[in-house]
């Protein structure tokens, strides 16, 4: 039988009750913060310049697994609002608890890319090869700035004879492998590793004090970890970098560029185009043209939604995919007969347009007749839902998702009610990036364009 001291428990009696008393110790003062903010200015300028006559629109995606759903990201959140109080802020958690990186990759699809956020929050255990795609996808699919955030110390973490925590295995593999893709990608690092050791230092604390597990925080790691990131999330607009400050640009109408013969047309180079209405003249409508095509003839600008859950934990399939053009339409996978577990599986996919789709099973590689629905083999998440969950396959049981559109062929801007808002209606999002026009007939209320360009292609090269 292993003895506690008495005064290892009064540390931890006394953590609580300070947490109870809302007297949680500070965070230990950080040694050179000259570069925090570095490659997240584009947000924080688009926060930080917000007025009430001109409050800009701002997107952050928090994304991952257990640790991104714990309730800390709610403190974040309410930080930026306090902070950035004109700021329009649409701030959404994506995360999915129990899903490693090679999960994640999968479900990416679904959540991360179509959102399109200006602000990226992340972390993830697992596959660091994984870890790493999902990075680079962000840079490929969007103009999203990334804050990667580092591993905190777990319950089984303790001092050496140093008094020190030193990273070891894996977490010291894992620690340098962040350090290198958030260098490559040009991401901010968050790290949490550090401070955190040093604050159960400072304050004699147990690593298990601010966990709930041997991993998840509890009340007290939740308010450490919502300090450690949201102390980073500064403004320094002289430290923004050239790949932020290429990530985005708008372009006026009427002062860079103007209606002329009833046609606007704008050169361009990025995957995604915003129309931002204006407040005042004839609302009117324009037919949207993109290469001398519409919108809604380019293959990447559908995505499918995120399935739908078994037992209510874990999509029923990590990621649909397809190889023919998408139509808008719903989509359910029903599932024909079934092992207790869902091991092995028949299933027929049916569209409220396409209709009834074909046959499958979950051995091999699903390629619906249209070609409209493609499900792999290990995509496919009912065994393992349904062995945590101990409860069978339902009878008749059907995943349910949909094909959507980021596309406008004729854009018709909406009413202005709050000129400080910006009205934004996206007219082509997940464009192949690289060049291209667009050409808009008719004549249409707007006050500007603005163009979206990732940093990297496909290839992993920068655009010329």
């Amino acid at each position: 039988m292993k003895i506690v001291p008495i005064a290892f428990l009064a540390l931890a009696v006394a953590s609580l009750t300070a947490l109870a008393a809302d007297k949680v110790p500070p965070l230990p003062q950080p040694g050179d913060s000259s570069q925090w903010g570095r490659h997240i200015q584009r947000t924080m300028t688009l926060l930080a310049t917000s007025t009430p006559e001109k409050r800009n629109r701002v997107r952050v995606l928090f994304y991952g697994q257990s640790i991104t759903v714990q309730s800390w990201w709610k403190d974040v959140a309410a930080d930026l609002r306090r902070r950035f109080p004109h700021a329009d802020l649409d701030i959404r958690n994506r995360a999915i608890g129990g899903f490693a990186s090679q999960y994640l990759v999968r479900t990416a699809e679904h959540d991360l890319y179509p959102f399109y956020p200006d602000l990226l929050i992340f972390h993830v255990y697992g596959d660091h090869r994984r870890y790493e795609d999902i990075i680079r996808r962000t840079r490929e699919r969007t103009a999203a700035e990334i804050a990667i955030y580092t591993d905190h110390v777990t319950a089984k973490e303790t001092p050496d004879e140093r008094g020190r925590y030193v990273n070891q295995g894996w977490t010291a593999f894992m620690a340098k492998h962040i350090a290198k893709v958030a260098d490559k990608y040009g991401c901010e690092r968050i790290d949490i590793r550090p401070p955190w050791k040093q604050y159960l230092l400072d304050n004699k604390l147990p690593s298990k004090a601010l966990l709930k597990d041997n991993v998840h925080l509890n009340d007290h790691g939740c308010r450490v970890m919502a300090g450690l990131i949201q102390r980073q999330l500064v403004y320094r607009p002289e430290r923004m970098t050239d790949r932020s400050r290429g990530l985005a640009r708008t372009v006026e109408v009427g002062k860079d560029v103007r209606w002329a013969d009833g046609k606007l047309v704008v050169a361009f180079e990025g995957n995604r185009v915003d129309a931002i209405a204006a407040a005042d003249g004839p609302r009117g409508s324009a037919e949207v043209w993109i290469d001398g095509k519409r919108p809604s003839q380019f293959a990447g600008c559908y995505h499918c939604t995120r399935p739908s859950t078994i037992h209510n934990v874990w999509p029923a399939v990590i990621r649909v995919g397809w190889r023919t053009p998408l139509v808008l339409e719903d989509w359910r996978a029903r599932i024909l007969e079934s092992d207790e577990y869902g091991t092995e599986i028949r299933f027929e996919v049916i569209g409220s347009k396409t209709g009834r789709d074909g046959t499958g099973t979950r051995e091999e590689t699903f390629v619906s007749k249209s070609g409209r629905v493609v499900i792999e083999p290990g995509d496919w998440h009912l065994e393992r839902t349904c062995t945590y969950r101990k409860k069978a396959v339902p009878e008749g049981f059907e995943v349910r998702w949909s094909a959507r559109g980021t596309f406008a062929d004729t854009h018709a801007p909406p009413a202005v009610k709050d000129p400080a808002r910006e009205h934004v209606t996206t007219l082509a999002q997940g464009l192949p990036n690289g060049k291209h026009t667009i050409e808009l007939r008719g004549r249409a209320a707007l006050r500007a364009l603005r163009i979206y360009r990732p940093p990297f292609l496909p290839a992993g090269k920068t655009p010329d």
